[in-house]
């Protein structure tokens, strides 16, 4: 699966842990590439776009709190970003909201979490059913066609 991937200067590391947990991802880069301070939006936006647009099937975001890269994968129009805790919130979050990029708060996961979360996250599939109606409410706001 190809996965968009980006991240602020706080969540470098862990976005460096993931990708060398899950090999068997190709992950887009879309940044920031060291520990250096940056502006999480000038990274969100282009991995949350290239889902969007259909480059990558899915996407991860990091920062601090995860509170930042939630609000600027929601800016872009067809994704649901969702902020995840644990495994159960990652569950719901595909299995209920179709959730295509998943975030991460990096100063409150610790990395084993954090790549269980992920794991969890990328094999649970969406149920459809009475969710797709809510799913389709949502891209009618966004003036999204579902």
């Amino acid at each position: 699966m190809k996965i968009a991937i980006a991240s602020d200067h706080a969540g470098f590391a862990l976005k460096e842990a993931l990708k060398a947990a899950l090999p068997e991802h190709e992950f887009v880069d879309y940044g920031t590439h060291s520990e250096a301070p940056m502006d999480y939006p000038d990274t969100g936006s282009k991995a949350a776009q290239a889902v969007a647009d259909g480059t990558c099937a899915r996407g991860v975001l990091i920062c601090g709190s995860g509170i930042g890269m939630s609000i600027v994968g929601n800016k872009i129009p067809g994704i649901r970003a969702a902020l995840c805790v644990n495994t159960d919130i990652a569950r719901l979050s595909r299995m209920h909201n179709d959730a295509n990029i998943l975030v991460l708060a990096a100063r409150f996961t610790a990395v084993n979490y954090a790549v269980d979360i992920l794991k969890t996250w990328l094999d649970t599939a969406f149920e459809g059913g009475r969710h797709q109606q809510r799913i389709d409410k949502i891209s009618k706001i966004e003036g999204v066609k579902p």
